[in-house]
């Protein structure tokens, strides 16, 4: 067990400003400030998570950005998702992506007529489309950029009966 983390002794402007963050509508606020208090107060990382209800490493990076960052980053919420982002799909890629929807998942070996994103990524990458398997939001993305929306496919009900486009649209009036 390693030794307990607390934050340094804060200055009566820090404890005036986290005694208002526990009062705070935003939760993250709230939460990073009863952490910041409790440690302050001496309490150790498992009983001020156990009081919260949030995991001990959840303490120690609120204690641990407190230190490193300072009060306002650490009462600010960071951005949620990768800190990087960068297309996975190049200008050729998106050529490529966009006649590979043209073409029947047939083609590929698939057993299925129609693309769903899942198949769309995972036939862009056997294909030599893309170097890396890719989420489905990723081909998303990659479809918003060429200016495709994406829904579900509509199956069309028909019927060998000679009589049915005849009772469909008696039934649809």
């Amino acid at each position: 067990m390693g030794k307990p983390i607390f934050v340094r002794e804060l200055t009566e402007e820090e404890r005036v400003r986290l005694e208002a963050g526990v009062r705070s509508k935003d939760g993250f606020v709230r939460r990073r400030s009863q952490i910041l208090l409790g440690s302050a107060r001496g309490e150790r990382v498992p009983r001020i998570a156990e009081m919260l209800g949030c995991d001990d490493q959840t303490v120690r990076n609120a204690i641990r950005e407190f230190e490193s960052e300072g009060l306002e980053a650490c009462l600010t919420p960071g951005k949620c998702g990768p800190k990087t982002s960068r297309a996975r799909f190049d200008a050729a890629a998106l050529e490529r992506l966009q006649a590979l929807l043209h073409r029947s998942p047939r083609e590929f070996g698939k057993s299925g007529g129609i693309w769903t994103l899942e198949l769309v990524a995972e036939v862009s990458w056997s294909s030599g489309i893309i170097a890396e398997r890719v989420s489905d939001e990723t081909i998303r993305n990659a479809l918003k950029r060429l200016g495709v929306r994406w829904k579900r496919a509509k199956h069309w009900i028909t019927s060998p009966d000679p009589e049915y486009a005849r009772k469909k649209d008696v039934a649809t009036v």
